[in-house]
């Protein structure tokens, strides 16, 4: 396999993924639509010149075809990312992700190619909130908070009680195992991707390799798009002398991965025949707090703000969800290389070189009006 198609390759996570591709000597052809919220610019100045870019959409099942069958593996990247807004743009996220995937999976069954394996992208947030234990009753997996009013300073009041005791129970490593409950509109989206992918892929005995990515940070990450990744937002507050808002306690906590590691775990799905077939966690293990990556963000910029904690629940957020990675690891040799604090060292070096526009409230207020917060 040699020739890849890299959907969504023009963007944060793609784009890296095409370097190293192209560094693998791989040939590379990137389909991307160049979503005006993620790319304002058209194709940005970072994309990888060695590789073939072919604008397109995934909804077009014509165009989407002549790319899909001249190429010998596809890793499908291309949706619509942000947990909020795909609350109130249903139609726009379930075109994207679901139908999106549908016409790969239409294409690799109903003509002929030459793709001997693909990966799809899910995520983290179909398992709603992660995996705890509670002392009597052991593993538990509780269902997402629900009227929470806000104001708290209590941390109990924050935290999920056990689903049986209703006792106090305490986060542990969320394993694939795990059951899903998704919690909102773009997890049910992301994990229909991976069903829909695991089934025709099992079906047809056609390779197929589903990655649930944690929170992803690095370059690139668009900083002036309100509704992309934590680290992104609050490195837009903070570049422009503005306060990170935090929600809740800022206690909530959630597994932060270097891009460059999420690139090593997709070449290892993509090489190893050990991958077919199977589902991952691709994080590090380690939960942060999200008040915490606040204050090492601005530590970094060398700002004088401080975090603003509103004690306000966001309809659907889960508490805590963090990765086990036993499997890759046992199964792939996939081991996280770079810590926290030197990624955000790197994530704040180029935050300082970039454009920031910060329309954090433009996105609070939009929420607010949709009766999300």
């Amino acid at each position: 396999m040699r020739k890849i198609l890299v959907t969504g390759g023009a963007g944060f996570i793609g784009s890296h993924l095409v370097d190293e591709l192209v560094k693998r000597r791989y040939r590379v052809t990137v389909f991307d639509n160049l979503q005006p919220q993620v790319h304002p610019h058209g194709l940005p100045d970072y994309f990888n010149l060695q590789s073939t870019f072919i604008r397109g959409d995934v909804r077009n099942r014509k165009a989407f075809k002549e790319v899909v069958c001249q190429s010998e593996a596809v890793i499908h990247l291309a949706a619509a990312v942000g947990v909020g807004q795909s609350q109130y743009k249903i139609a726009h996220y379930v075109e994207n992700n679901i139908q999106g995937t549908a016409n790969l999976l239409d294409i690799l069954v109903n003509e002929k190619h030459r793709v001997k394996k693909f990966l799809v992208a899910s995520s983290m947030s179909i398992y709603g909130e992660g995996l705890y234990e509670c002392p009597g009753c052991g593993k538990v997996k509780p269902p997402l908070r629900q009227n929470l009013t806000g104001g708290e300073k209590n941390q109990d009041y924050w935290e999920p009680k056990c689903p049986h005791c209703q006792g106090k129970i305490k986060p542990v490593p969320t394993s694939e195992e795990t059951p899903l409950l998704s919690n909102s509109i773009y997890a049910v989206t992301k994990k229909e991707q991976e069903e829909m992918a695991l089934l025709i892929g099992r079906t047809y005995g056609l390779p197929v390799v589903a990655l649930r990515f944690f929170n992803v940070y690095g370059p690139r990450q668009s900083l002036s798009n309100p509704y992309t990744g934590v680290s992104a937002i609050f490195l837009s507050r903070v570049k422009n002398n503005n306060p990170p808002v935090v929600y809740e306690d800022g206690k909530q906590t959630r597994d932060f991965i270097w891009v460059g590691d999420v690139v090593k775990a997709c070449v290892l799905c993509l090489e190893k025949e050990k991958a077919n077939y199977q589902v991952f966690n691709v994080g590090t293990g380690k939960p942060v707090a999200i008040v915490d990556m606040a204050q090492m963000i601005i530590h970094l910029l060398k700002k004088k703000v401080k975090p603003e904690v509103t004690y306000t629940f966001r309809k659907g957020d889960v508490r805590h969800c963090y990765a086990d990675i036993t499997k890759i690891k046992k199964l792939l040799g996939f081991q996280p290389q770079v810590s926290l604090q030197t990624g955000l060292k790197k994530l704040a070096g180029w935050a300082k070189r970039t454009k920031a526009i910060d329309r954090f409230e433009l996105a609070a207020r939009e929420l607010k009006e949709k009766g999300l917060t």
